[in-house]
């Protein structure tokens, strides 16, 4: 799915075939968690291929490696440069680009002075698909913002993730959605969350969840739009029976939620301010400009 006997990555300074790359079983990314990743998305546009929000991605990127003491051997420059020759390598357009931060061998709870980049890049469709989704309330919560860098996208961060979304659909549902240490609704396994009543969005604060890009870019929009957008901390009960809800994220850009626990939000998708988000977000992202022109 992710790659063939064509695909091409970059891996640590070189171009390689992904089908011939190796890595050490000894990494200590593999064993206790401690890396550094992003997902970002290129589209095709009439300039060619065109990287959304390049620059912001990679600097949450330089950002969660410092806070996990990791030193990063590239600047964003270069890896918006380096991003931009791995779609031309691999000939995509439409594509997901995955850059790693993983690090190198060690046992020890220090990390590792060696340091592996990883790019590689796929088509992939959007993450939760094309249909409005069903969610559970999960009875994981979102780690305490005292214990971990939330704000920070680390590949451990990520098992909290994965124990959300199989418990909800081993229950029938599409996804999750998680709370915070305190009650209040926090986010998705990999989105953040929006909800409509009575004409204005809401979603909660930075604080115990990752602040994603795409969320930054529902807040340009609705500025753009005079959507009113209230942070506040809400709870699962204010939410369900609400008029509309959405999560947004890179993967899953933005997408339609039906119900949370079997209680149907009351307005049609196509009804609701977060289509009018998902629309303008489409035309958001086919207007950017590539920074490399092939």
């Amino acid at each position: 799915m992710y790659f063939d006997e064509n695909t091409v990555l970059f891996l640590d300074g070189k171009w390689l075939k992904a089908a011939e790359t190796k890595t050490s079983l000894y990494n200590q990314t593999l064993h206790y968690g401690n890396g550094v990743f992003e997902g970002i998305r290129s589209y095709e546009t009439e300039h060619g291929p065109a990287i959304f929000k390049a620059k912001e991605h990679y600097e949450r990127l330089l950002f969660s490696a410092k806070t996990m003491y990791i030193d990063l051997p590239y600047s964003v420059a270069e890896l918006i440069q380096l991003s931009y020759e791995l779609l031309q390598k691999n000939n995509l357009q439409n594509a997901y680009i995955r850059p790693l931060v993983y690090l190198g061998e060690t046992m020890h709870l220090n990390p590792s002075e060696e340091v592996h980049v990883l790019l590689t890049a796929w088509e992939w469709d959007n993450y939760l698909g094309h249909q409005q989704i069903k969610l559970m309330t999960s009875p994981y919560q979102r780690p305490n913002p005292k214990a971990f860098h939330v704000e920070a996208k680390v590949t451990g961060h990520y098992a909290n993730s994965i124990l959300a979304s199989t418990h909800a659909k081993r229950q029938g549902y599409d996804e999750a959605l998680l709370l915070d240490m305190n009650g209040h609704v926090a986010e998705g396994p990999g989105a953040n969350f929006f909800y409509e009543k009575e004409g204005v969005l809401y979603t909660c604060p930075c604080g115990s969840i990752l602040p994603g890009i795409t969320r930054a870019t529902m807040f340009e929009l609705c500025e753009q739009f005079e959507i009113p957008l209230k942070e506040r901390y809400f709870t699962p009960e204010e939410v369900r029976g609400a008029d509309a809800a959405f999560f947004v994220g890179t993967a899953a850009e933005v997408a339609g939620i039906y119900s949370l626990d079997d209680v149907p939000f009351t307005l049609e998708w196509e009804d609701s301010l977060g289509y009018q988000l998902y629309k303008a977000y489409q035309r958001e992202v086919l207007e950017v400009e590539p920074v490399y022109i092939f």
